[in-house]
């Protein structure tokens, strides 16, 4: 579970000190730009793409494993500090149009999951929540992540990997990602959760 909102850093999981030069010199990760149906836009605070992603958190099968039901004005201090710094993008992902998915793509070396694997300076993590249950269970979450984990090395090329976190018992998570190119690394604990890592390597 996240811990409850203080005056400290508003994205906890961002590691802000102690960083390689190389780490600190990699610019913010890049929005990838996915071939149709998909679309994937920046979500900017009090927009009514954030509003959507409130609704999202609150739905019962993405606060399971999220734990972020947060109020409006909290969202919009998390996404204001995405946007403001070089350690993750809040993006909407669209299907044929219509939103899909909430997606944070962070640097994996600045955030906790970089201290469990060796992390390279242009490493890219991935964290999903698909909104509507009614589009889970379809196959379109993992030829989202497919078609996404391709924008990104397309967009960094001197990124190598692509990781994922889901929680351990996310066990329809792990498939999804496994299904979509992913690697199984073993069992991780983060501060906040166990975790299978995950990982989508270049392709020669």
């Amino acid at each position: 579970m996240p811990p409850p909102e203080t005056d400290g850093p508003v994205l906890t999981r961002e590691i802000r000190a102690g960083l390689p030069v190389g780490v600190l010199a990699t610019p913010e990760p890049p929005v990838p730009v996915l071939p149709e149906p998909w679309r994937a836009r920046l979500l900017r605070p009090g927009s009514p793409d954030a509003a959507l992603l409130v609704g999202w958190m609150a739905e019962p099968h993405v606060e399971k494993f999220w734990e972020q039901n947060w109020p409006a004005e909290r969202w919009d201090r998390h996404l204001n500090a995405q946007l403001s710094g070089a350690y993750s993008r809040p993006l909407l992902m669209l299907f044929e149009g219509v939103p899909f998915a909430y997606v944070e793509i962070y640097r994996a070396a600045r955030d906790v999951v970089g201290q469990v694997y060796p992390a390279g300076a242009h490493d890219l993590g991935v964290h999903l929540a698909i909104g509507e249950l009614a589009a889970t269970g379809r196959g379109l979450g993992r030829a989202m992540m497919r078609a996404l984990v391709e924008a990104l090395f397309l967009a960094d090329p001197a990124c190598e990997r692509v990781v994922a976190e889901p929680d351990s018992r996310n066990e329809t998570a792990r498939k999804m990602f496994t299904a979509a190119g992913f690697r199984y690394e073993g069992e991780v604990r983060l501060p906040h959760k166990r975790a299978a890592l995950m990982v989508a390597r270049r392709r020669p």
